[in-house]
């Protein structure tokens, strides 16, 4: 057992060099800001203040949660339909199906982006309803696919159970397929929503520019203005909204296991 522990030491290493040192210095610049010649930084929540402070900050982070939200709620209506329909067809269709699903990841989401923003560039289209498509568009297959896994793992005996004992088509699809698919559906929230409202090149590409999420004002900050500071600031707060939604979503998955 000792020998394969020792397996785990390079991804100690790999984790704390590329995960653990840049958040590290993430918080740093968070909690900081330009001193002097003699003291090169000084701690402040400056940052954070200055976020929460202005009404045009605490817009754009509810913009991102609330297009995030809407697009995870389409991603589940339309995703879990067409899972529901793979998973009822043959063994050799399913495989056909979900490589038709996946086949379009294999290209870069830039790219896939882009055409989409010459299929929408002539078009009248809000700006919001155009990151809207490119959003459902690039995080469906996600959602579609872990509601898939968990229906194709089902054991059709529970259905025919629930049959037995009376229940219609319907409300065996209540009592037992929709409650055993949770877990899918949990899974597929969590790959939707978190780089949904995190994202910045979606919206900078199909929203023309004037559709701004948290994202692109993280990414305005660190490249274009070069504060760092605050751009660390507004990279902490995206962090922690993550790691909350992320701990809701991770509870309720587990109150349905309890239960």
């Amino acid at each position: 057992m000792k020998s394969f522990k020792r397996l785990i030491y390079p991804y100690l290493v790999w984790s704390i060099i590329f995960i653990v040192l840049p958040m590290l210095i993430i918080v740093f610049y968070a909690f900081s800001k330009d001193g002097n010649s003699l003291i090169p930084f000084k701690l402040t929540l400056s940052n954070f203040a200055r976020f929460f402070s202005d009404p045009i900050f605490v817009n754009v982070l509810w913009r991102s949660l609330k297009l995030a939200l809407v697009t995870t709620l389409a991603c589940i209506l339309i995703g879990y339909p067409a899972a529901y329909f793979i998973a009822s067809l043959k063994p050799n269709s399913q495989s056909v199906m979900v490589l038709l699903i996946t086949l379009p990841q294999w290209i870069n989401m830039l790219v896939r982006t882009y055409a989409w923003r010459g299929i929408l560039l002539e078009t009248s289209v809000a700006p919001e309803i155009k990151v809207f498509i490119g959003m459902i568009y690039n995080f469906l297959p996600f959602m579609i696919l872990q509601i898939y896994t968990s229906l194709s793992k089902l054991d059709q005996s529970l259905i025919t159970a629930a049959h037995d004992l009376g229940c219609d088509n319907k409300l065996a699809f209540l009592k037992v397929t929709l409650p055993l698919s949770v877990p899918g559906i949990i899974s597929g929230i969590t790959l939707v929503f978190l780089p949904a409202v995190s994202s910045f090149f979606i919206p900078k590409l199909l929203g023309g520019g004037s559709y701004i999420l948290v994202g692109n004002l993280i990414e305005d900050y660190f490249v274009t203005t070069g504060d760092w500071n605050f751009g660390a600031a507004i990279s902490l707060i995206m962090t922690i909204v993550i790691l909350i939604s992320m701990y809701f979503t991770r509870k309720f998955d587990y109150d349905k296991e309890a239960r």
